[in-house]
């Protein structure tokens, strides 16, 4: 048997830069630091501090003075590793390392990490490389003395005189163009599948929310499922869809999604867009937040702001479930419960002891109701009890006849598609 590897000890620095007036609280961010590391089992979380700084120095981060502090408590830890929990760049990289002598990652080196660590899915794999290799490209700022020496050669990769540089930058633009013809064949299985949901047109309601809300728990309380869930962030990366049956007797399908985090980096944002998809077909969005959480108005705003940048149509119907009620005092539970009555769409839940379930369960059926879909249907003549069914539900836009029967041309709301396929599935039939 191998020897098993110890843990890499790493040190979590959270920069404020007073400057900057859009930071988040310190405070939270280093714990929300701290969090990720723990999410990578390699790791052992050897120490943490907030560094206040007046302003970015741009080819060091820090200070001389503040770079000299640092590099004892890394000595006294012991670490082999700093998570910088902010934005570093290539060069500042470059230099820290060489000041104190280990291996540096940024927020966003990190979350690519915990991405590739847990991503099962074929497509997931593949959007977690790209992702990982479209970061790596914008490091290849002469981080490394290699990378100075001229490239000589005959031509046939980037002709004499090209820098290690640049021939490192082909290497990975020619990877992430296989890599994207393969998500293609993938992304390709999955339209096939999407088109013959659309056929069998059960809603589509979607959970979103920050990581570690407690969009699994509730996936798992709601469907059955036992989609893994864990305290840690980024439990959830693969999407999972699972038959949901609503009070009134109606189906939905309910998507589970990757958690969204404050300064997502931008290369998943874009490489996720695919996974996501569920979200932007949605008939009904759930955002779950973690109203016990103290910085959940940030978090809140996080989520918006990354739905934004997938282009999630803003007419889409969103329920705001405020959960992990059983974490409040009963005083502000009480009153979450009560919002709903002013009419808002938002609604106090606990997912481990399934308190405001049912109430949220009937709030989805009222948004159903509310939201249509088109679609063309083509009906022989042995057909005709589906043909009466369609025009008693009064969801005929046009009718046509053909030789064979009707082509339909139908607008309807989920549900009504969902009872028309349960009681008519020889209509959806090849």
């Amino acid at each position: 048997m191998g020897e098993e590897r110890s843990a890499t000890r790493a040190y979590v620095l959270h920069p404020e830069i007073k400057s900057d007036n859009a930071r988040r609280h310190a405070k939270s961010a280093l714990e929300e630091g701290v969090a990720l590391a723990h999410a990578l089992p390699e790791l052992e979380v050897a120490g943490s501090q907030v560094v206040s700084l007046p302003k970015m120095h741009p080819g060091m981060l820090f200070g001389k003075g503040k770079i000299q502090e640092i590099k004892g408590w890394l000595e006294d830890a012991e670490a082999g590793l700093v998570l910088i929990d902010g934005h570093v760049s290539p060069v500042q990289q470059r230099n820290l390392e060489k000041e104190w002598g280990v291996k540096l990652l940024d927020r966003t080196g990190l979350i690519l990490e915990i991405f590739s660590d847990r991503a099962r899915t074929r497509e997931g794999v593949l959007q977690v490389e790209m992702a990982a290799l479209s970061y790596q490209r914008t490091r290849l700022v002469r981080a490394w003395t290699h990378l100075e020496r001229q490239r000589g050669g005959l031509g046939f990769v980037g002709g004499p005189g090209e820098t290690q540089v640049e021939a490192d930058r082909r290497a990975i633009d020619l990877q992430l163009n296989n890599l994207k013809k393969q998500l293609s064949k993938v992304v390709k299985t999955r339209e096939l599948h999407r088109k013959a949901r659309a056929k069998v047109p059960f809603p589509i309601v979607a959970l979103v929310g920050y990581t570690n809300a407690g969009k699994s728990t509730l996936f798992n309380r709601l469907t059955g499922a036992s989609v893994f869930v864990e305290d840690m962030l980024f439990a959830t990366l693969d999407p999972t869809m699972r038959k949901v049956d609503l009070p009134n007797g109606d189906a939905i399908i309910m998507s589970d999604t990757v958690g969204f985090i404050s300064d997502l980096p931008t290369q998943l944002v874009a490489s996720f867009r695919a996974t996501l998809e569920e979200v932007l077909e949605a008939d009904v969005i759930l955002h779950v937040r973690d109203i016990s959480h103290p910085q959940s108005a940030d978090q809140k705003k996080a989520v918006l702001d990354t739905l934004r940048q997938l282009d999630v149509n803003p007419d889409v119907p969103m329920i705001e479930v405020l959960n992990k009620i059983d974490l409040l005092a009963p005083e502000d539970a009480d009153y979450l419960q009560a919002l709903h009555k002013d009419g808002e769409n938002v609604f106090g839940t606990s997912a481990v002891t399934g308190q405001g379930l049912d109430t949220l369960l009937d709030q989805i059926t009222e948004k159903l109701k509310g939201t249509t879909r088109a679609l063309t249907l083509t009906l022989d003549w042995s057909h005709g009890g589906a043909q009466s069914w369609l025009q008693r539900e009064n969801v005929i836009e046009t009718t046509a006849q053909t030789d064979t029967g009707w082509t339909i041309d139908v607008r309807w709301s989920p549900m009504q598609a969902a009872k028309f396929e349960k009681q008519f599935p020889e209509a959806f039939a090849p």
